[in-house]
């Protein structure tokens, strides 16, 4: 079997189940949105998350989530708080003035799943700051556009990349986007920077989760001791925005944006 043939290109019907649960995703997340405030805590907001995924009828796609390690992951969320880029387990940490908090949510529904990410601020935050946020969501938007059936692959990681690098922030090279459908990461891998090989065109039924993750300072990253949590090798800020979408004969359909 190719690496080509291993990508899975969605029906229409799928595709439509995929839209309801990233709609699921949206939802929590406007939601998540309204009660990132100072004095919450990261806990708090996972015990929302995991009430609404309770009402809608799916299932966390993250809890018990088992990656590069054998921990598997305890929360349904992943709240990472300033210098912390992904897989930030909640918790009772409090939210202070200032901080920047990186939200993704994953859910099972209909056995599709729905993948989408955030970058909230944390009531007034420095100017620094909300340019990280601003651009990452840009870049995000940036690769959404390229994702056009008869592109290719390194055409999304580059229009990422570009407008990242060129605003004067770093790429995280560690963790990338992938393919998403019944399995939460899918081929193909979605680089948020340019690489040398493998390429696909892309092709209508293709389902990708785009997610830049960037850092304000040096690319590097760290894991810790919780064997889930990575945080920036200079304790600089990170932000991360996601996005699923499909591949459609109209273009890129944004499934998790409401």
């Amino acid at each position: 079997m190719t690496r080509q043939s291993m990508i899975i290109l969605k029906t229409p019907g799928e595709i439509q189940i995929m839209r309801e649960a990233n709609l699921i995703v949206a939802e929590i997340l406007e939601r998540l949105g309204e009660l990132v405030k100072p004095g919450a805590t990261t806990g708090e907001l996972d015990a929302e998350a995991d009430l609404m995924i309770r009402k809608a009828g799916a299932k966390s796609a993250f809890r018990g989530y088992r990656m590069r390690n054998d921990k598997p992951y305890p929360a349904c969320i992943c709240a990472s708080v300033n210098e912390e880029v992904v897989h930030g387990i909640p918790g009772p940490r409090v939210l202070r003035e200032g901080d920047i908090l990186g939200v993704d949510v994953g859910v099972v529904h209909k056995d599709f799943v729905g993948d989408a990410a955030r970058t909230y601020p944390v009531g007034k935050i420095s100017p620094e700051a909300e340019k990280l946020l601003r651009v990452t969501r840009e870049s995000l938007y940036k690769g959404i556009t390229r994702a056009v059936a008869g592109n290719r692959l390194r055409d999304i990681s580059g229009a990422v990349q570009d407008h990242v690098e060129s605003n004067g922030f770093s790429i995280v090279r560690d963790f990338v986007g992938h393919g998403v459908g019944r399995s939460m990461h899918e081929s193909p891998q979605v680089p948020n920077y340019r690489i040398k090989g493998w390429n696909p065109r892309l092709e209508v039924g293709m389902t990708l989760a785009l997610e830049p993750m960037v850092n304000e300072g040096v690319w590097q990253i760290k894991l810790l001791g919780d064997q889930w949590t990575a945080v920036t090798a200079d304790g600089k800020l990170s932000a991360h925005f996601e996005h699923s979408i499909a591949i459609t004969d109209n273009g890129p359909l944004i499934l998790s944006e409401p």
